[in-house]
């Protein structure tokens, strides 16, 4: 009897094994292939249909409103504290802020960078912030222009790295399903 249930015990094991071994061949979410018209047969790149992810089109401006983005800022009071900061309508009119937006491409900028993926945004900022660590831990502290190219490119990295995961987030937000 007892070598039966041993016996019975070791078969539900191995069936148990040969199941979590088993693997699925699955197809990644939003995978598409794509037809390159430009292809030429080179040793090198790929192929005339290419793998790739699906291109994801938002509309901003539509995303914004329909999140209600605008009257979220007017109830936040945001406006007031801009205000007391010193940053007035007339001041951005006086600074040019509008027009230098507008010859920087700054809004199709902006339409171009709503079809990024967040993840891979968030991917880019992990390193800049590494960076910025490591140039803290590694520039010397021994003169001060040392101190200060320290400060100076731990600043910009880690600024770097935290707006583009803050980037992500905001895409994350604008791209998720209604």
């Amino acid at each position: 009897m007892a070598s039966a249930a041993v016996a019975y015990s070791s078969s539900i094991t191995s069936s148990n094994r040969r199941r979590a071994l088993q693997t699925f061949a699955m197809p990644p979410k939003k995978k598409v292939n794509k037809y390159d018209p430009n292809w030429k047969k080179q040793w090198f790149g790929a192929g005339i249909f290419l793998e790739s992810s699906e291109d994801v089109n938002v509309d901003v401006m539509r995303k914004l409103e329909t999140k209600k983005v605008l009257s979220g800022v007017e109830k936040s009071g945001l406006l007031s504290k801009a205000e007391r900061l010193g940053v007035t309508l007339s001041s951005v009119e006086r600074l040019g802020l509008l027009s230098k937006a507008e010859e920087l491409g700054l809004l199709s900028l902006l339409d171009s960078v709503a079809g990024f993926s967040p993840s891979v945004l968030a991917s880019f900022s992990l390193p800049l912030l590494l960076a910025a660590l490591a140039a803290v831990v590694l520039i010397p502290d021994d003169t001060p222009a040392l101190v200060a190219a320290q400060a100076v490119l731990a600043a910009a990295l880690g600024a770097g790295g935290a707006g583009l995961f803050v980037a992500s987030l905001v895409l994350g937000g604008l791209q998720e399903s209604d």
